[in-house]
């Protein structure tokens, strides 16, 4: 029993030790890009050893991805939740886009990880892959999935759609936020998202 105990509290020291690392990778990577941030550097910014940092990743491309996975599940989850898509387009759908278009407005994390991965991509384009692998596809794949299932939207190309209506948030995102555009570009969030609701439903007449 008593080592029983004693292995509940190494798991928890060890949990948080990951979790202080992962916080202080992302404050250097957004610091210092992926190619100026260090092991040392996330070691000192997490408060703990660089020996600990290597007993839990091999190397700062491990440590990178375990960081965007848990990224990507986090906004994935708040996004999507965890229950298939299901219900009336008008309210599944459009409830989808601006939730997502909102949180992404918002998070300025998310933002300035955005805006660190577009600057490192031609020199690590592996990152990107990383990224869009763990949130843009899985994501694409169950709207895609969700608009196929709506057979009254009569919607021929359900992945190239996906397409069109998140291109379209990421534009306002991108525009808006990362390229600072708002007075240059202006556009409402509910006026985007009421302009792709009628052009999904334009599909079913």
């Amino acid at each position: 029993m008593a080592r029983i105990k004693i292995n509940e509290v190494e798991r928890e020291n060890s949990s948080d030790k990951v979790e202080k690392i992962l916080l202080g990778a992302m404050q250097e990577f957004l610091a210092h890009g992926y190619a100026g941030a260090s092991m040392d550097k996330v070691a000192a910014a997490a408060g703990v050893s660089k020996a600990t940092v290597y007993s839990h990743f091999q190397d700062k491309q491990g440590l990178f991805k375990v960081l965007v996975e848990q990224l990507a599940k986090k906004r994935f989850e708040s996004i999507f939740g965890t229950e298939p898509l299901e219900g009336e387009p008008n309210i599944v759908l459009r409830g989808l886009l601006t939730k997502a278009l909102n949180q992404m407005l918002k998070d300025k994390e998310y933002q300035a990880f955005q805006r660190m991965l577009i600057g490192e991509s031609a020199r690590f384009p592996e990152l990107s892959q990383v990224f869009l692998r763990s949130i843009a596809k899985p994501g694409s794949e169950i709207i895609a999935s969700y608009l196929a299932s709506r057979s009254e939207l009569n919607i021929p190309d359900p992945e190239a759609m996906v397409w069109i209506l998140m291109g379209s948030l990421l534009h306002l995102v991108i525009a808006h936020e990362i390229m600072h555009g708002k007075e240059i570009m202006p556009m409402e969030s509910d006026r985007l998202v009421d302009a792709l609701m009628h052009l999904v439903v334009k599909c079913a007449d």
